[in-house]
């Protein structure tokens, strides 16, 4: 019986990490390669199975219709082949990710998709951190973390997990109180809830409903965005919230203020140091929430 030859499983590495990353630099950056020897990688990939994976314009490369495919075909055989490898390596012994999360990504989007992280990887176990500064401790007391920022600072690898708007969000009763329309004396009047990691979210919401001097009564500042959502639905006062964080609560007793929404100046992140790349707990967890769609 003849032996099937094996891909290229450097090439197979280069493509799936495109295609997850997102972009080809983004999966140079990962790899430590240069542009050009990722293309080769690639290059050499579709010389082996005879097909054009990606199109390539302007040092950009798209997935062509055979290469979404070719992903699609290849990728469950990938995770299944990650798991054996996996059984087998290190006497089965565990693997331990120190991972920094805000409650509120945690309980809505993190821990319900936890057990298919489980399943796929049995020996990998996440200690939870909630603590505050969560990008500072990354590479000291955390191996990596999902944390709320304009942007992260240098010296981090980094994966944009999302792009949000800001809304203002209160029980009912204080939105039918307010109205329909933006009122300045009706506003000073309020309470407004803060998240210590969204501090120029309120001036981004008074900006585009043309209130951009408002002075409220108070503003009351939370680190915690879970207590914050409560504090809103118990009438404590008016949350500048992220229409994510909002959908996924599904609370009842919550209204919009006005019908005004306007792009968030953060975003989730994932970081870690590029260095810790190479430690199996991070990659596999960074390579699951690529895929993920959190």
């Amino acid at each position: 019986m003849a032996t099937r030859r094996l891909p290229p499983l450097r090439a197979l590495e280069a493509f799936v990490r495109i295609v997850r990353a997102g972009t080809a630099r983004a999966a140079a950056d990962e790899l430590g390669l240069s542009p050009s020897a990722l293309s080769r990688r690639i290059g050499t990939l579709e010389t082996f199975v005879g097909k054009r994976l990606f199109t390539r314009a302007r040092q950009a490369m798209s997935l062509t219709d055979e290469g979404q495919a070719f992903y699609e075909a290849i990728n469950p055989h990938l995770d299944a082949l990650a798991r054996a490898v996996e059984s087998q390596s290190e006497n089965a012994s565990l693997l331990r990710l120190h991972l920094g999360v805000l409650p509120l990504f945690g309980s809505q989007r993190l821990f319900p998709r936890l057990g298919e992280l489980r399943l796929s990887h049995p020996l990998l176990h996440i200690d939870i951190d909630t603590g505050p500064h969560l990008e500072d401790r990354v590479g000291d007391t955390l191996d990596a973390a999902i944390i709320l920022s304009r942007g992260p600072g240098p010296g981090l690898h980094a994966v944009r997990l999302d792009h949000n708007m800001v809304r203002a969000i209160g029980n009912r009763a204080v939105a039918e109180a307010i109205g329909s329309e933006p009122d300045r004396a009706a506003l000073s009047r309020q309470t407004f809830l803060v998240h210590n990691e969204l501090p120029e979210s309120f001036a981004a919401w008074t900006a585009e409903i043309g209130l951009p001097d408002l002075e409220p009564a108070a503003i009351d500042h939370f680190d915690s965005g879970q207590l914050m959502l409560e504090a809103a639905a118990q009438g404590l006062g008016i949350a500048i919230m992220h229409d994510d964080h909002v959908r996924r609560a599904a609370d009842d007793r919550l209204a919009q203020i006005f019908p005004v929404e306007v792009e968030s100046p953060y975003s989730y992140w994932f970081v870690c140091k590029p260095t810790a790349l190479e430690e199996r707990p991070v990659r596999i967890f960074h390579d699951w929430l690529a895929g993920a769609g959190l």
